[in-house]
């Protein structure tokens, strides 16, 4: 039988020497594989556990920094993973569900966390891992797990004046988790006679400030320790958290209320935590995706980051399709059914599911783990997945290239759109990449009235945060002057509004356009200007653009495979708040009146490829002069 080690038994001394490396015992893991961590992590790649991708990934670097950590100083503590995984059955009694009044013996995939979260260790005695990423299925205990961990870190962890916050997106749903860890501190003790009563409130190990529901703070007298719940905009001036339990991160709107709590946890000494408990996010919650999507990185070995833990319980992307049918799969995002959460439950849900198309995305993703988009997502998230990659401007020199603008009315989002028509695989493609503009002033307050991180985003590049309180369009117009210079860009489509700021503009920055008329009206120098119909209407003069046709050769792209989209999670939000109307001949545009927020990308990469299908050349006549109008 093959074997692995585990390095156990070091203490803080013998943990590092003067050359740097740890002094180690190795062992055989399996039959000394007592800690909780190591046997899950054990039992999952032999097949014992069912497990989707990312925990199996989760269970191998495990193992593998077993073997080869100590060189990283990463030490795993085997006693001190112990000791906390039997806090819970020793301290703490299951509130509600099939267990109620039980002890609180630590299911598999909890004890998997709270070993990892506690027994990896630097070189230097502290924490490994600042901060922990929880995301499964409905139903499975994370609330009830964060809540122990808080109360362990209040008052059991060693800490003097230890301060625990519960946050989520509102108050209402931060209490939720601290409402778990009150009732806690209110149950009867574990393994107390039935006519024996004593919790930690009531022997004076706690105090809980507030009575019933209206609890709102825990005190530890012994350590002058506490544990609180705040909403993610409550003001955190002045808290010093020794550990932050964020729940339901698909919620939070943007993440910057995130940031700010890690970077009060960054300024503790010692080994602060930070744990983030979410269920999948939708792809419109920019948030939870983001974060999601870095861990994922973290885990699987795509990116390195030792103080970073994931445990993202998802089914594999192989299961999707067949995932109602296949209850062998369900397990990998729900690692507790059927043991806190019944089978029977998730049977009736995807009964439902069946017959209806929006609780069939919402049961795909927040019971499998399937990151769809919402109902109205204007088209399916698998096409839309599969044509974002990587357009780099600088390969598109000498193909030829369209434009599409839609500019913002004030300090919303404008967004530029070029699409270059070349080859790939020997077939014609279309390759799209959008510039996003913004502006610096107020765009906190949009950021959290969009749901959309943008000042995140202007760090990142993402957006252009334009100095001032409304965009100049000057800024805009030297990226299409830039992009005219250096490219071989055919005319620029626009949406009507406010395109002669535009044009005003562009003649302060000494480039010169021209708007076209008609065929039959005589051309200008410059760039040329295009309009854009955005309505359902369908324009049949010669040459014309409109939604319904662009949106139309759009879709056509995305569904044989012939555009690739330049991955972005601004277009991303953009192509997610989009929702299309028609009219009764079925002619469509995007409408924005009823999209759920900004979709000026969407609109502008619209533009650029209907653009890129008309070719302003002199065209034969049109039917109806050839055969005149039929009447019906």
């Amino acid at each position: 039988m093959a074997s692995r080690r585990v390095v156990v038994g070091l203490s803080r001394r013998s943990s590092a020497s003067s050359a740097g490396s740890a002094r180690v015992t190795v062992i055989s893991a399996r039959p000394a594989a007592d800690d909780l961590a190591t046997r899950y992590a054990c039992d999952v790649l032999d097949g014992k556990v069912v497990a989707g991708e990312f925990v199996r990934a989760s269970c191998r670097r495990h193992l593998r920094d077993l073997d080869d950590g100590a060189a990283r100083g990463l030490v795993f503590d085997v006693g001190r993973a112990k000791h906390h995984c039997g806090f819970f059955p020793a301290v703490l009694t299951v509130t509600e569900g099939i267990a109620e009044g039980k002890p609180f013996h630590l299911l598999p995939w909890h004890g998997f966390v709270v070993a990892s979260l506690f027994g990896w260790k630097r070189s230097d005695g502290l924490r490994r891992f600042r901060m922990a990423w929880l995301e499964t299925g409905k139903g499975q205990a994370k609330s009830p797990l964060m809540a122990g961990i808080g109360i362990d870190m209040m008052g059991y962890a060693g800490k003097e004046r230890s301060e625990v916050y519960a946050i989520a997106g509102d108050k209402d749903q931060a209490n939720v988790l601290f409402k778990d860890a009150v009732a806690m501190c209110r149950a009867n003790l574990p393994d107390r006679d039935e006519d024996e009563f004593e919790s930690l409130e009531s022997r004076g190990d706690v105090v809980i400030r507030g009575t019933g529901d209206n609890a709102w703070r825990i005190e530890h007298p012994a350590t002058s320790s506490k544990f609180q719940s705040m909403a993610s905009v409550d003001s955190i001036s002045g808290p010093r958290p020794y550990a932050v339990l964020a729940d339901e991160i698909h919620e939070f709107k943007t993440a910057y209320s995130l940031q700010i709590w890690k970077a009060a946890i960054d300024k503790m000494s010692g080994d602060p935590l930070m744990v983030l408990g979410t269920n999948t996010p939708a792809i419109n919650q920019i948030v939870g995706t983001e974060y999601s999507e870095l861990f994922q990185k973290v885990i699987t070995g795509q990116a390195e980051d030792d103080s970073l833990f994931g445990f993202i319980a998802r089914v594999d992307e192989k299961d999707r399709e067949t995932v109602f049918d296949n209850e062998a799969v369900w397990a990998k995002a729900l690692p507790a059914l059927d043991v806190t959460y019944p089978i029977d439950n998730v049977r009736k849900r995807v009964n439902t599911a069946r017959l209806m198309l929006s609780e069939a995305l919402s049961t795909k993703r927040l019971y499998f783990g399937i990151p769809v988009g919402t109902e109205g997502f204007w088209t399916t998230q698998e096409a839309w997945d599969s044509c974002q990659g990587v357009v780099d401007e600088a390969a598109m020199v000498g193909l030829p290239c369209w434009l599409g603008l839609d500019l913002s009315k004030k300090n919303d989002l404008t967004a530029l759109s070029a699409c270059w028509r070349g080859e790939k695989a020997g077939k014609q493609h279309l390759f799209v990449k959008t510039w996003y503009f913004t502006t610096r002033a107020g765009i906190h307050d949009r950021s959290r009235d969009d749901n959309a991180p943008y000042a995140d985003w202007a760090e990142k590049k993402l957006i252009e945060a334009v100095p001032g309180a409304t965009i100049d369009y000057e800024f805009v117009g030297a990226k299409v002057k830039a992009l005219n210079d250096k490219h071989d860009v055919q005319f620029l489509a626009f949406d009507a509004a406010k395109i002669g700021d535009f044009i005003d503009a562009c003649s302060r920055i000494d480039f010169p356009t021209w708007r076209f008329e008609g065929p039959d009206e005589p051309e200008g120098s410059g760039l040329k200007l295009v309009s854009h119909g955005q309505g359902t209407r369908i324009v049949f003069v010669e040459r014309a653009l409109c939604m319904p046709k662009s949106i139309e050769k759009l879709e056509d792209a995305i569904l044989d495979g012939a555009i690739t989209i330049d991955a972005s999670p601004v277009t991303t939000m953009c192509a997610s708040n989009a929702i299309i109307t028609a009219d009764p001949m079925n002619n469509r545009a995007f409408d924005k009146r009823r999209s759920r927020g900004r979709i000026d990308g969407m609109i502008s990469i619209s533009e650029a490829v209907g653009a890129a299908h008309s070719e302003f050349e002199e065209q034969g006549p049109s039917v109806y002069e050839e055969r005149g109008i039929l009447m019906v």
